[in-house]
């Protein structure tokens, strides 16, 4: 069954719509995303995506929006591993947080247009040579298995081949010149380090596709489908990138079950042939594998903050105010002060400290050093 014709046009219309929206509407100037905007911004992409399923659960049935959902989810979940790359690229060359959603944005729409061919490549080999999707099974196997097995390494990214060649092949100017890709000095064009990130990201990108890609064909061969839910996922990484840039690398869990994710879709197009296994069930196990790493991660999160609380055996006077203050605590303060003071083992920075209360607390505890300070020496 081929998807309409106006059905692709009225899609691909809808998307350069809402990018033109966020270009020339929200960033019009350049400026970095609030945590606040950019988990508004994701609600909102995940919110169309969702919308989109329901007008396909409308157009082709229900085994089209499964195969979508599903989709989505694959695509969605593999494309949070770019944020890792983003974060490493966007540190080494030290963008500024303000250019940073330029470069996103003209990635991703590169990323459209790349993603796009190398889907229309990947639909005429599955339709044409029906012993690609083994290979393509067997390349998700070994994928999950080496992702599953292997750690995370210091990348050298100044090493990088493609970087060395760019710069070797083409002038690049040293500063940044504002959010600009490239720059005239002295007569000629230069290319400014801002176009060198880009470079990085569409790299990476199409790194990222290597895998994404044959991932999807193993839910649904629907050139309609696969292509729609690869682009709804990209277009919610830019925020999704800003909401979790900071504490992805809490969610210890996620690369595991990404590798499990995607051992059980190799495992489903090498079976094939064998044994069919329904979209909901794959959506159902997608689903709770993500769930369990989600979790697992925020528990291992909160026992390693349980057990790593910093501790001292130096003394540190205790900060109170006016409500909480107890006449027992006060005393115990006092009494480790003047021993403290009596053995010369009092610091300026617990003076110091000890200064930084409030309340009534502060006033009984200065009135203590006062008294102390007259009969013993501080160092």
């Amino acid at each position: 069954m081929h998807t309409n014709l106006w059905f692709w046009i009225a899609f691909n219309a809808g998307v350069l719509s809402m990018l033109a929206i966020d270009l020339f509407g929200f960033q019009r100037k350049a400026h970095a995303p609030s945590t606040k905007e950019a988990a508004i911004w994701t609600a909102v992409w995940v919110a169309l995506s969702l919308g989109f399923n329901a007008l396909i659960w409308h157009w082709e049935g229900q085994a089209k929006a499964l195969e979508f959902l599903t989709g989505y989810m694959v695509e969605y979940s593999l494309s949070v591993d770019n944020i890792f790359v983003f974060v490493l690229v966007f540190s080494y060359f030290a963008v500024p947080a303000a250019y940073q959603h330029r470069i996103l944005f003209w990635g991703i729409l590169s990323a459209l247009i790349l993603r796009g061919i190398m889907i229309g490549v990947g639909v005429a080999l599955v339709e044409t040579f029906h012993w690609a999707l083994y290979l393509f099974g067997a390349f998700l196997l070994l994928t999950s298995i080496k992702m599953f097995f292997s750690r995370r390494k210091a990348v050298d990214i100044g090493r990088n081949p493609l970087i060395r060649l760019v710069r070797r092949l083409l002038p690049v100017s040293d500063t940044y010149h504002g959010a600009h890709f490239t720059v005239r000095r002295d007569g000629r064009w230069l290319l400014t380090p801002l176009a060198m990130v880009l470079i990085m990201v569409e790299a990476t990108d199409v790194l990222f596709a290597v895998d994404s890609i044959p991932a999807i064909f193993g839910i649904t061969h629907d050139p309609f489908i696969v292509y729609t839910s690869n682009v709804c996922a990209i277009l919610g990484l830019r925020s999704l990138y800003f909401l979790f840039a900071g504490v992805v690398h809490r969610f210890v869990y996620l690369k595991p079950a990404l590798a499990v994710i995607l051992f059980f879709i190799g495992a489903k197009m090498l079976l094939v042939d064998v044994y069919h296994i329904p979209t909901a069930i794959s959506l159902t196990v997608i689903g709770l594998v993500l769930l369990a790493a989600i979790g697992l991660s925020l528990l291992v999160n909160r026992r390693r903050q349980a057990t790593t609380e910093p501790t001292t055996k130096s003394y540190q006077f205790t900060m109170m105010t006016d409500q909480s203050f107890s006449q027992s605590r006060l005393s115990a303060d006092l009494e480790t002060l003047h021993a403290r003071v009596k053995d010369k083992a009092l610091t300026l920075a617990e003076v110091e400290q000890a200064l930084r209360g409030r309340g009534f607390a502060i006033l009984l505890i200065l009135l203590a050093l006062l008294y102390l300070l007259d009969h013993h020496e501080i160092r």
